[in-house]
């Protein structure tokens, strides 16, 4: 059984960030600041986010969302989903430019998903759709910049841990956008073999 630490660590994971978890002698309390209000939890509640099953986990981060304490993730996107996405980060990025979608980030991607470490599957999946309707669709037209900031998007609303990069290269001078998650790039890091130093890597909302 996993100890009392790596509990907590647990609960805390999937928390709304205006909520804190203090280890008591019979369990747990959670402090709502945004009521404010308080929920307790027992010590067995508590142990089963580190070693329950996935069914008595699910359960227990129901109850919290229900309560609202815990943020219901979003799943999978289908590939129709993605597309869409990736035509409207596209025009956004046209209209406003693209500093300023990133600094709308914290809307689109919140920092209250807590996020967890993807599988390299779903990964890879994303990158096949984003990257194909990149490429099939003469209104994005393989624009990195959008595939990027669409990656990130979707994989934080899921609740995932992603990080989206901007990088640099000198000559010819060139910038290049990307997202990382579960060792891989979306887009490549490295387009055709030339590499760009980061300058700029948000791993949060909007950070």
């Amino acid at each position: 059984m996993a100890d009392d630490t790596e509990a907590l660590v647990a609960v805390r994971r999937i928390l709304s960030p205006y909520c804190r978890v203090v280890q008591l002698s019979d369990g747990a309390l959670i402090a709502d600041w945004r009521r404010p209000r308080f929920l307790g939890m027992t010590t067995a509640d508590v142990r089963k986010f580190a070693d329950g099953t996935a069914e008595e986990r699910a359960e227990l981060v129901a109850a919290l969302a229900r309560a609202g304490c815990a943020a219901v993730r979003r799943g999978e996107y289908a590939d129709v989903e993605i597309g869409r996405w990736l035509r409207g980060v596209h025009l956004m990025i046209r209209t406003v430019g693209f500093g300023r979608v990133l600094r709308l980030l914290p809307l689109a991607a919140p920092d209250y998903a807590r996020a967890e470490p993807p599988e390299t599957e779903v990964v890879a999946r994303l990158k096949r759709a984003v990257q194909s309707h990149g490429r099939t669709s003469w209104f994005v037209d393989d624009d990195c910049k959008a595939e990027a900031v669409t990656a990130f998007v979707l994989l934080r609303r899921s609740g995932l841990q992603a990080a989206l990069h901007v990088g640099v290269r000198e000559h010819p001078f060139a910038l290049h956008a990307w997202t990382s998650a579960a060792g891989l790039c979306i887009p490549d890091a490295e387009p055709r073999g030339h590499t760009f130093a980061p300058i700029l890597s948000i791993d949060r909302g909007g950070r």
